[in-house]
C-alpha cells in the first residue's frame, strides 16, 4: 500500500508517517524538505512546494497513491488545488480539518461527527468548514473518495499544551510557574478538555488509511480522557515539581484586552479552548477497534517537559507576553479594590 503525505513533519504528521512506516507502507512525503531528518529513513520524497501546482503536477506524472493526506490545507483553494492534482491519482483523499469547526457553544457538550458545525469566533475553523463541504460535494456528485479527519487538542514532546500563552508557544508560561509567578487560566478553570498524544492519534488515522468504511465520512479522533483546565494545568506544575499559582480571567476579558496586541483570544479561547466539550468516539472505535488512550496526559506530558527542558531550542522566551500577563493580573487585582 502506498501513501503520499502532504506536509508530514508536523505535530500531528510526523507520528502518523512513523506509524504508517511501521505497520509496512510504502510512504511518500511532498514538502520542500526541510526537516527530513524528523521521519524514518525509509520514507521516500518529492521535493516540492505544494503551491505551486504547476511544478507538483509535473513531478507527479505517472504516480498513483491508494491515499493521499492532507496535513497543511486551511482554505478552500488548497482543496480545490488538491483535487484537480489528485482527483485521478488517489483511492482516497484524507483532509485534516478541525474539532473547533463544531459549533461553538454546541447544543449538547457531548461532541459526535453529526454536532453542528459553525464557528462565529474563528475564521480559520470557518474556513475548514467551507474546505469540508468543498470535498463533500464532489464525493456526492462525482464520488471524490474523500475522508474528513477532525482533530482536537493534539500535541507531541516538543510543545506542552495550555489555554492561553504568547506568540512563542508555551515555554514563557513553563517559566513563570517555575519562578512562581500567577499563571493566566482562561475562565474559572472548570471548563472540560481532552488532550491526545500525537502517537495515540496515529492509531487512529492509520487504522484509517485504506479503509473503505472511512470513504465519504467525517471522523473526529481524539483520546478519552477528559480534563478540566485546572486539572491540565495542575498536572503540568507537579511534573515540574512546583506548586501552581493559577490567576483565572474570563475568556471574553482576554479576548478584549489581548486584540491589540496580536493575541487571537476571541478564536483560540471563545472559538475553541474555552467551551467545555467531551467526544464521543464510538464511530471511529466501530471502524478502527484498536483505538485507545494509550498515553495519558499526566505520563504524556512529562515526556513533553523532560523534551523541552533538555532541548534549548524549544525554550523560546517570551518577555513581551509575560509583561502582558502583568499588566492583565495588575490591572484586574487593582479593579478589585477600587469597586
Amino acid at each position: 500500500m502506498k501513501a503520499l503525505f502532504i506536509g508530514g513533519t508536523g505535530t500531528i504528521s510526523t507520528a502518523i508517517v512513523k506509524k504508517a512506516v511501521a505497520d509496512g507502507w510504502e510512504v511518500w512525503l511532498l514538502n520542500r524538505g526541510n526537516r527530513s531528518d524528523a521521519v524514518p529513513k525509509e520514507v521516500k520524497f518529492i521535493t516540492a512546494d505544494i503551491y505551486d501546482e504547476a511544478d507538483v503536477a509535473k513531478k507527479l506524472e505517472g504516480m498513483t497513491f491508494d491515499v493521499v493526506s492532507e496535513f497543511i490545507g486551511f482554505t478552500v483553494d488548497a482543496v480545490e488545488r488538491d483535487y484537480r492534482l489528485f482527483k485521478d491519482k488517489a483511492k482516497q483523499y484524507m483532509f485534516i480539518s478541525s474539532a473547533s469547526a463544531y459549533n461553538k457553544p454546541a447544543a449538547n457538550y457531548v461532541i459526535t461527527e453529526g454536532t453542528t458545525l459553525a464557528n462565529p469566533h474563528w475564521e480559520y475553523s470557518r474556513n475548514k468548514i467551507a474546505c469540508e463541504e468543498f470535498l463533500m460535494k464532489k464525493y456526492r456528485e462525482e464520488g471524490f473518495p474523500v475522508t474528513i479527519i477532525r482533530p482536537s487538542h493534539t500535541y507531541d514532546e516538543r510543545s506542552v499544551p495550555l489555554g492561553v500563552h504568547g506568540k512563542n508557544g508555551s515555554w514563557q508560561v513553563i517559566k513563570r510557574m517555575q519562578e512562581g509567578k500567577p499563571v493566566i487560566i482562561q475562565g474559572d478553570g472548570s471548563s472540560l478538555w481532552t488532550l491526545t498524544f500525537n502517537s495515540d492519534f496515529a492509531i487512529g488515522y492509520t487504522g484509517l488509511m485504506g479503509n473503505p468504511h472511512a470513504i465519504g465520512e467525517a471522523f473526529q479522533i481524539t483520546g478519552d480522557e477528559t480534563l478540566t483546565w485546572d486539572q491540565i494545568y495542575k498536572t503540568i506544575a507537579d511534573a515540574l515539581g512546583v506548586k501552581l499559582n493559577a490567576y483565572h480571567v474570563s475568556a471574553e476579558y482576554l479576548s478584549a484586552v489581548g486584540d491589540k496586541y496580536g493575541y487571537d483570544f476571541e478564536g483560540a479561547l471563545l472559538g475553541d479552548k474555552s467551551v467545555s466539550v467531551v467526544f464521543d468516539n464510538s464511530k471511529l472505535k466501530r471502524a478502527v477497534p484498536e483505538m485507545c488512550t494509550h498515553v495519558l496526559f499526566q505520563h504524556g506530558v512529562r515526556k513533553t517537559l523532560e523534551y523541552v527542558l533538555s532541548h534549548p531550542e524549544c525554550q523560546k522566551e517570551d518577555p513581551e507576553f509575560d509583561a502582558w500577563c502583568d499588566r492583565v493580573i495588575n490591572a484586574l487585582e487593582k479593579s478589585k479594590k477600587e469597586i
